[in-house]
């Protein structure tokens, strides 16, 4: 085997026991994105001599003490996420120079972690679609199948770690943007709790949804960079003040007792029969090793879509204002007066879909429509949290498909904006009501991965990860591609 195929955790044990070094193993993984990415697309910067020049500085240290358990293991970066003197670019005309001053919050976690970062990794235009077509600078194809799509927004961070040009990466989930690439493309993917990791540092898309997190060819190496990345921090106001476990120390595949809600409203009209049995069969797996299965309903998921785009909309309206050619990024070259260079920069700095979302906010913000759209939307979200909290009166987690097919067709979807958004509708609920969600595949449907979704209470991501540990002891975990 090849370096880049292993694992981070067995990658750690390889490291610590000098059977290789972060070097020969970052040399791997760069070798690997040299050899794939110009069919996948998975990388919009790759940075293989920083990359290596920190290797070393591992290395070097690993001689003198002892390190983090990822230290040295390389690891990609959604496009989102600040990196100081490194592009953030949100796949973005409007941010295609943009080189931050200021590291954000996970990435301080990362490299205090000694981990290695590879470069940083395609996405939808500021976290905007369900398919990474929507990046101004190239489209991410599925690495199973490369006339695919890897899903969005963090399709770059989702194909990556399934090629192995990444052994592990960071994505971001507005409304399903881990989760439903983690599921096209074959591989874990963890939304967290609303504020258990902090969003400073993060390019704002909606601030109430917004939450990074982890993405792996397996769970325990997704406990690992959990346990890496959570955590308070006085820079963001809706940090949590939690007491946060070992994560992947405390890994247990017992299902024994496990009470897991099924939900009619996920299984019903709009989800594939086939995508429908292979959660099902997975689910009563786990049935035989002594889960309970218990029928919930959810009865606002039918509204938790619409919602969704209203209040995502509204506050990517708010957030993408500062985008305006005046302190950094794009600014058109050709203009008379100040409004004229606002009104041609945003125009030609922003692509169709994110202009698209911010009509629309700016739409039901606006005198005389907040109260018809803005407001019942919340008045659903509210609902939908209550529904929640009713649902795991009974269960324990609750079982959903994470997306309702595998991977569609690159441009099938790009002229029918409603039946793009539709993709979304397993896993926007788990945003609107600031739960923890995960996707661990659950087997294949034509050759192609289908993602099993857990969704906790909040802060109970210990639990899902032990859940769906179980359901990858079922499955096996999953390998880099034959690209």
């Amino acid at each position: 085997m090849e370096l880049y195929e292993y694992s981070a955790h067995e990658l750690s044990k390889m490291l610590s026991e000098k059977k290789c070094s972060s070097e020969e193993l970052t040399k791997s993984v760069l070798n690997r994105a040299a050899a794939t990415d110009e069919k996948v697309g998975a990388y919009l910067t790759i940075c293989g001599d920083n990359a290596l020049k920190k290797a070393r500085e591992v290395d070097e240290k690993r001689s003198k003490e002892n390190l983090h358990p990822l230290a040295g293991i390389p690891i990609g970066i959604k496009d989102n996420i600040s990196t100081k003197g490194l592009l953030t670019t949100c796949a973005s005309k409007m941010l295609y120079n943009y080189v931050p001053p200021f590291d954000a919050f996970v990435m301080n976690k990362v490299n205090g972690a000694d981990m290695v970062v590879t470069g940083k990794l395609n996405m939808d235009e500021f976290a905007m679609g369900s398919s990474t077509e929507n990046s101004y600078f190239k489209k991410t194809h599925n690495p199973h199948n490369l006339d695919c799509v890897p899903g969005g927004s963090s399709g770059g961070s989702a194909a990556a770690v399934a090629a192995g040009s990444a052994v592990i990466s960071l994505g971001s989930d507005t409304g399903g943007s881990i989760r439903m690439p983690a599921s096209y493309c074959g591989v874990v993917g963890l939304k967290p709790t609303y504020g258990s990791v902090s969003r400073y540092g993060l390019v704002a898309f909606a601030s109430s949804l917004d939450q990074i997190g982890p993405m792996a060819r397996n769970v325990t190496d997704t406990a690992m960079l959990y346990s890496v990345i959570c955590g308070h921090d006085n820079m963001d106001s809706t940090s949590a003040e939690h007491e946060y476990p070992d994560f992947a120390a405390n890994l247990n595949s017992d299902v024994n007792g496990l009470k897991i809600g099924i939900p009619a409203e996920y299984f019903g009209e709009g989800v594939d029969d086939s995508v429908k049995e292979s959660v099902m069969n997975t689910v009563r797996e786990l049935e035989k090793q002594g889960a309970e299965i218990v029928e919930i309903s959810l009865p606002s998921t039918k509204y938790a879509l619409n919602a969704y785009y209203i209040i995502s909309s509204a506050e990517a309206s708010s957030n993408l204002a500062r985008f305006d050619g005046v302190k950094y990024g794009y600014r058109t070259e050709n203009y008379e007066n100040l409004i004229d260079m606002y009104e041609k920069t945003r125009s030609e700095g922003f692509g169709d879909e994110v202009k698209r979302r911010i009509m629309l906010g700016t739409f039901v913000l606006s005198s005389g429509f907040f109260d018809a759209y803005y407001k019942k939307a919340k008045l659903v979200a509210l609902e939908i949290v209550k529904e929640f909290n009713a649902a795991f009166g009974k269960c324990d987690v609750i079982a959903t498909p994470a997306t309702p097919g595998t991977a569609f067709k690159l441009g099938e979807n790009m002229g029918d904006p409603t039946k793009m958004y539709a993709a979304d509708i397993c896993t926007v609920t788990v945003n609107i009501a600031g739960l923890p969600a995960i996707s661990v595949p659950c087997g294949k449907v034509n050759n192609m991965p289908v993602g099993l979704q857990f969704i906790g209470r909040k802060f109970s991501e210990q639990t899902l990860l032990n859940t769906a540990l179980a359901v990858e002891e079922l499955n096996g975990e999953a390998k880099p591609v034959n690209v």
